[in-house]
């Protein structure tokens, strides 16, 4: 019997030769065969994080991100024993992210591990590895009013592996010469002068982000229309990298180790709000809520920080300044998408389990939702109790600030938050010391202390990387700076010094305020972290404040002490740091030639006859008399008063 054809056949066969219509068939066929196999290629893993984990942790499971290619329908099998995967894996509808959580035993050894990846293209190994939990003792130890913070931003404050300036990977954006790109600080240069800060009395370093920053000169930021790399750290693009320019993981691991050794502590400066321009997940996200908007489409961030504790806030207003994407080119993550929350509280929980460091500076804390703040804290102290967290409100009112901390609900949240950046006080000091104004704003300021569920753990400061230094303020002189020193370190708060302010180091503008460090850089004239390299003046000040942190540390008031205001004019004030067995007074003149102020401390239990000598300057013993203490003092200078 005759085959039949169909009719597209026949009419193929009718119109076209036999061997071009056999060679057409097999054009499809082939052209089909390869479609085929495209759908099935084996997949590939291009990143999983976090890279590792430890036994015994409050988050196990931990919920691993795998991004890769050819995922989907892709199975999750841990090889060999010490792993437990727990339920399915999640994939995203681009097959470029699996969402696997892995529970670590218990009692697994330390080291090296994998997990088998299959689908029906075939299969591949991912690497993770199980770490051993760190000991505790000298580690994740928080910050406390005990101690003297110094903010180095990594960069620009020592080079000390002139080997990674110019990394393969990110070729072209060293030059010392322009502002705006990598000058060569390292982890290596933060090393090297260890001594030099515990020579000056600190206690405590924040170092500004250490996240890679995957920097290449085609793929870098504009500031007024010029490139700029990420130096500065805050726009991350791995955030379980450490940025090549400045070491690798085994190093900041070695400085925390060699800090702690000293009695440094470390504190970290993390970013969740928003990533950097050129991070893989911005194009190819994992979730497709993990950012506020796309690329293409989404809020600018309009500062109207404001709203956010308006009980009327205009909601349009509020969802620009909370999901707004910063300077129209920072991707803001989305703390509302509950992988994206999960992903960020694992990353700060990775940070300390595997450097033992002891605290967090928080970037833009603001602009983050309150109830994600609650979640990720409640993490961070079930894993590390003895923690402490300051987060940056860069705002001047004490009303706003305050909001942010914790301790209190806020439109029924609490957020957790131990402290924040005292930016209140800060330009009170700087319009008292720097400008020469009425020296009472600082008082007024203290006043609204009751604002605070805790005003005694605020870190104090008078210096930051995104402000003018205090020497370029109009008005400021050596005497300023020093009055300033005075007021900071024995006030109340965890005061924070800012790299080269005890140099006395001048900077008008956010750019020429993160200069180098000079002595830090290869070929510098002169090297201001040893006596010889400063300028009499700079050693005056260098002295003046390590003198100040010697007085501090020996006087457990100026640490510990319920603050007491004594006396307050326009140009004087003086106030007492009291604790259970000691007491401390502090008197500043401010003005421009030597006064004499007398005021009351009978409410101190300090009777007549009882003598007081000045710790810092040398003025000579006071007495009692009539319950008060008869002071005079040089023009702008300071004195602190201890019984005998």
């Amino acid at each position: 019997m005759k085959k039949r054809t169909t009719h597209y056949q026949s009419n193929a066969a009718r119109i076209l030769p036999e061997p071009v219509f056999g060679f057409l068939i097999t054009v499809v066929l082939v052209l089909a065969s390869v479609s085929v196999c495209f759908s099935q290629s084996p997949p590939e893993i291009l990143k999983i994080d976090p890279p590792s984990w430890w036994v015994r942790s409050t988050m196990n499971p931990v919920r691993l991100l795998i991004r890769g290619r050819n995922l989907s329908e892709a199975r999750v099998q841990p090889v060999g024993p010490g792993l437990r995967l727990v339920g399915p894996p999640k994939i995203n509808a681009a097959g470029t992210y699996i969402f696997a959580d892995v529970a670590i035993s218990p009692n697994a050894r330390a080291g090296k591990k994998q997990l088998k990846i299959t689908t029906s293209g075939g299969s591949t190994l991912a690497n993770f590895e199980i770490l051993p939990a760190l000991n505790p003792a000298g580690r994740f130890q928080g910050f406390s009013p005990d101690d003297v913070m110094y903010l180095a931003m990594i960069d620009r404050f020592s080079d000390g592996d002139r080997a990674n300036n110019d990394p393969q990977q990110s070729r072209g954006i060293y030059d010392r010469k322009n502002k705006f790109y990598y000058h060569g600080g390292d982890l290596q240069g933060v090393i090297d002068r260890l001594p030099y800060l515990k020579e000056l009395g600190i206690t405590a370093l924040w170092l500004t982000p250490w996240y890679d920053n995957y920097d290449h000169p085609n793929q870098i930021e504009l500031k007024d229309d010029k490139p700029s790399s990420g130096f500065h750290g805050y726009n991350p693009q791995d955030f379980y990298g450490v940025e090549e320019h400045f070491g690798t993981l085994e190093k900041l691991q070695e400085l925390v180790a060699a800090a702690h050794r000293l009695n440094i502590k470390i504190v970290q400066d993390q970013v969740v709000n928003h990533t950097g321009p050129y991070h893989p997940w911005v194009d190819d996200s994992p979730t497709p809520t993990w950012f506020n908007g796309t690329r293409q489409k989404h809020l600018k961030n309009v500062f109207q920080t404001w709203v956010l504790h308006d009980p009327r806030p205009v909601e349009e207003l509020k969802r620009e300044t909370l999901e707004g994407w910063f300077l129209d080119f920072l991707p803001d993550l989305n703390q509302h998408d509950r992988e994206v929350s999960r992903y960020l509280v694992q990353n700060t929980l990775w940070w300390i389990g595997t450097t033992g460091l002891d605290g967090i500076r928080m970037d833009t804390w603001q602009y983050v939702p309150n109830d994600f703040w609650r979640d990720w804290n409640k993490a961070l102290k079930r894993e590390f109790p003895r923690f402490t967290v300051v987060g940056e409100v860069k705002d001047g009112d004490v009303v706003h600030t305050s909001y942010f901390q914790g301790g209190r609900a806020r439109a029924g949240v609490d957020s957790g938050l131990d402290s924040l950046l005292d930016f209140p006080l800060f330009y009170s000091i700087r319009h008292a010391f720097a400008e020469g104004q009425a020296l009472d704003e600082v008082p007024k300021t203290l006043s609204k202390d009751f604002l605070y569920s805790r005003s005694d753990i605020l870190v104090t400061l008078l210096g930051g990387h995104d402000d003018g230094r205090f020497m370029s303020e109009t008005g400021a002189t050596l005497d300023g700076l020093k009055l300033a020193n005075a007021f900071l370190l024995t006030t109340r708060g965890v005061p924070q010094l800012y790299y080269g302010d005890e140099i006395a180091m001048t900077g008008p503008d956010e750019p020429s305020t993160r200069q180098d460090f000079p002595g830090g850089f290869p070929g510098d004239k002169r090297n201001a972290f040893t006596v010889q390299g400063r300028t009499r003046e700079e050693n005056e000040i260098f002295n003046y404040i390590r003198r100040l942190n010697q007085v501090r540390a020996s006087l457990e008031p100026l640490r510990r002490g319920e603050l007491i205001n004594l006396y307050a004019s326009g140009q004087q004030y003086a106030y007492a740091r009291k604790t259970k067995n000691q007491i401390a007074v502090v008197v500043i003149n401010n003005d421009k030639k030597s006064q004499t102020i007398e005021f009351d401390v009978s409410k101190l239990g300090l009777i007549n006859g009882m003598e007081l000598d000045d710790r810092l300057i040398g003025i000579r013993p006071i007495k009692v008399h009539d319950g008060k203490l008869r002071v005079e003092l040089p023009q702008r200078s300071a004195a602190i008063l201890v019984r005998q």
